[in-house]
Parts: structure tokens; C-alpha cells; sequence
């Protein structure tokens, strides 16, 4: 039997990324199911957050979650009372979706421990080596486009 294997000469890049955020998402995530929120639900919430009333395209993008995935998502968020959405006034085909109260509420909470942990990151590993880091992952998406 022929045992021949591959010559990568690289590391498994995407194993490293889905590693590193699996490590990073460690910290988080039991704050997150402590409020019953899966890692997509947070991540629309952050987007909330940072920009209020959003249209669910740009939700999509940002919270890099694909359409038919968001649309069960945004329906669970909106049965849990954690968001509201609504038609754009100026094109009623487009729909607007942002943090109820209770949204914001989780948003400011959450994001106390996660800033908290960016600060430790960030002094574990040094301001400019994490900074460092936002750099090369923004250069590689960027690369990576279509």
C-alpha cells in the first residue's frame, strides 16, 4: 500500500483562524448563553450597537451571516423581544432592523466583559502586536475579495 503524503510547505491557515477565534470566542461565549444568545444573534446585536437602526442587507455583511440563515435569526431576535424591524420609510421593498431596549440592555452589558478582555489581549500581547494583528487580518480579507 502506497502511504505517499501531501509536501505542504504552509500551515493550515484557515485551521489557525478558526482556531484562534474558537480561543477568543472561549471568553465569550458563556456570557453570551448565559443570556441565551447563540454566537450570530451577538453578533447582530454588536452591529446594533455600533450603528443603530440598520438596513438587514448591511446586517447581513457585517454580522457575516447569509440571507436565509439571517432571516431565522432576526425571527427568533424579534420573538425574544431583543429587536424590532420595520420597512425603510424611503423604500418600503427594504427592511430595517435595530435593538429594542431590551437589546441595548444586552449590548451594554456584554460588551463591559468583552471590552474587558480586549484590554487583557491587549496587554498580554501589546498594544501594537494586537494592533499588529487587526492589520494583517484586514490586509488578508482585502487580498482574499473578489
Amino acid at each position: 500500500m502506497d502511504m505517499r503524503s501531501t509536501a505542504f510547505s504552509h500551515r493550515n491557515l484557515p485551521r489557525l483562524l478558526l482556531q484562534a477565534r474558537e480561543a477568543v470566542m472561549g471568553h465569550t461565549r458563556p456570557s453570551l448563553r448565559e443570556h441565551a444568545l447563540s454566537d450570530q444573534q451577538w453578533r447582530v446585536l454588536r452591529v446594533l450597537g455600533e450603528h443603530g437602526a440598520v438596513e438587514t442587507g448591511r446586517v447581513a455583511r457585517e454580522a457575516f451571516i447569509l440571507g436565509p440563515s439571517l432571516t431565522g435569526v432576526l425571527a427568533r431576535m424579534e420573538r425574544d423581544g431583543l429587536i424590532a424591524r420595520s420597512r425603510d420609510p424611503e423604500d418600503q421593498r427594504r427592511t430595517v432592523v435595530e435593538a429594542t431596549a431590551r437589546g441595548h440592555q444586552l449590548v451594554t452589558q456584554l460588551s463591559t466583559s468583552i471590552e474587558a478582555h480586549y484590554v487583557w489581549m491587549e496587554e498580554a500581547m501589546g498594544k501594537e502586536k494586537l494592533a499588529q494583528l487587526y492589520q494583517l487580518l484586514d490586509e488578508l480579507i482585502a487580498l482574499e475579495q473578489p
